[in-house]
């Protein structure tokens, strides 16, 4: 039983640190799908934790703190857009400097606003988002395996936890089951023939990188205001460039993005779970390479586990419409 209790703790733990990286893994994947390569989500989801973090400190509002999120996010995406799409920049260049920017603008502002060093002030309760409990999960917490499982592993998290699960399916329905979807992987693959067809190349990726701001907004206003209770400089800790990892690892499928990013997860909760354990011959495991541990097992995932992973074919390439 203390094995059970243990083992659903840390698919707890998993579940939690995984929501972040399938909200940006699926934005991802709506920008990839359209042709356009996004560097940036690290960037996006930064602007949107800080201004979901300050906004609902002001306001004492987590609903208002989240749609702030999303405003950042939305508009740092179109301005990727507007360098990717309008001006056919190099996308890897303007998704770098949406991370620097964002980087150095939320530790600024954060210091002028707050002069906590980055940081934005502890939020009250009523300013985040709350962990919900599901019906009769305390009275079912006493049952052996369904009951521990379905009160601590399903019951008790944010709703933000459930969205982003929720945006799985959707996103597998939008993708393959609505006309928007066909044309969005049509764009990604041959924007010359969706463009003979009458249908706008830049307004789907336009839409596209927007789907993209308001998904890294979500992901962003739940580290800031549901996972902690406010802002601290560089929280996203890498968690959009893992989640580009991720897109890879799942081969820009929605349904292989949810294993992959809670496989990350899990990787990330066992290693917090086994931070200062004694091996034999080891002896301590130092905490330095348990924080390391989930990067490692990326590269080493996506170097040899995943075979070949092939993007969409016009990613990257900025179209020009022939007259």
């Amino acid at each position: 039983m203390e094995f059970l209790e243990t083992f659903t703790l840390i698919l707890d733990s998993a579940l939690r640190l995984s929501v972040p990286l399938l909200l940006a893994c699926l934005a991802g994947l709506y920008s990839e799908r359209s042709g356009i390569f996004d560097i940036g989500l690290e960037g996006k989801m930064l602007g949107a934790a800080f201004a979901a973090g300050a906004v609902a400190y002001i306001t004492s509002s987590a609903w208002l703190g989240l749609l702030a999120a999303i405003a950042v996010s939305v508009g740092l995406a179109l301005v990727h857009g507007y360098a990717s799409i309008a001006q056919r920049g190099n996308q890897i260049v303007s998704g770098v400097a949406i991370n620097f920017v964002a980087a150095g603008l939320t530790a600024l502002l954060g210091q002028a606003w707050f002069s906590m060093g980055g940081k934005t002030p502890q939020l009250p309760n009523e300013a985040r988002f709350r962990p919900i409990e599901l019906p009769f999960a305390e009275s079912l917490r006493d049952v052996p395996v369904i009951g521990q499982f379905y009160s601590e592993l399903l019951s008790g998290h944010s709703l933000l936890v459930y969205a982003a699960i929720a945006a799985v399916p959707l996103t597998w329905w939008i993708l393959y089951r609505t006309r928007f979807g066909l044309r969005l992987r049509a764009v990604g693959e041959n924007p010359g023939a969706v463009d003979t067809a009458g249908i706008s190349v830049i307004a789907l990726r336009y839409q596209a990188v927007m789907i993209t701001g308001v998904l890294c907004g979500i992901a962003g206003s739940y580290l800031s205001i549901a996972q902690s209770a406010g802002f601290s400089k560089d929280m996203t800790a890498g968690k959009g460039f893992i989640a580009l990892a991720a897109l890879i690892f799942a081969k820009w499928k929605p349904i292989n993005a949810l294993g992959a990013c809670f496989l990350f997860g899990f990787l990330d909760a066992v290693a917090i779970r086994a931070q200062g354990t004694v091996l034999p011959v080891i002896g301590e495991v130092p905490v330095q390479f348990m924080q390391a541990l989930p990067y490692i097992l990326t590269v080493v995932l996506l170097a040899g586990f995943i075979g070949k992973a092939i993007p969409p074919k016009a990613g990257g390439v900025a179209y020009t419409k022939e007259r």
